[in-house]
């Protein structure tokens, strides 16, 4: 997934979004930050949302199915990702992984998962923390690979 294709992706859901959180366009476009006319014409599809408007609803209306399905549950991880193009993180607990996740690889208490909906892989420990995001499986694999060896070596 790209940044393009994630505006894309939001910018064509924005009503569906805007309606299930139960906002006019007025208050939606104020919520986000843009006028009433930009918010129509992103309705509309004549024009997409900007990136950090992207950001800003994926950000406040993560809960909403629409985002939620949109990036397999992970909305700002997904974002992350993009915007710093997939880097180590701190560790950050997640749910584990056992819906929207397929295990692709486990060893020494580390488990590498691909995301099912928007495909991007991840790095948990054994207490479900995250580790490391990507979209680059190579990357992936070579990281998952470096973290089991460091672990193997007790480091």
């Amino acid at each position: 997934m790209t940044r393009d294709e994630i505006i894309f992706r939001v910018s064509e859901k924005v009503r569906l979004i805007r309606t299930e959180a139960g906002y006019t366009q007025d208050k939606m476009a104020e919520i986000i930050g843009v006028s009433k006319k930009t918010l129509v014409q992103i309705e509309k599809g004549r024009v997409e949302a900007g990136w950090s408007t992207v950001v800003t609803i994926c950000a406040l209306f993560r809960e909403t199915e629409t985002v939620r399905f949109l990036f397999g549950n992970e909305p700002l991880e997904v974002l992350e990702i993009i915007a710093r193009e997939g880097i180590d993180y701190r560790k950050e607990k997640t749910m584990g992984g056992k819906i929207w996740w397929r295990e692709v690889d486990k060893q020494n208490g580390l488990v590498l998962q691909q995301n099912m909906i928007s495909q991007h892989f991840r790095i948990i420990d054994e207490d479900h923390f995250r580790i490391f995001s990507s979209f680059d499986e190579a990357s992936s694999k070579e990281r998952f690979s470096e973290l089991v060896s460091e672990k193997n070596r007790g480091l």
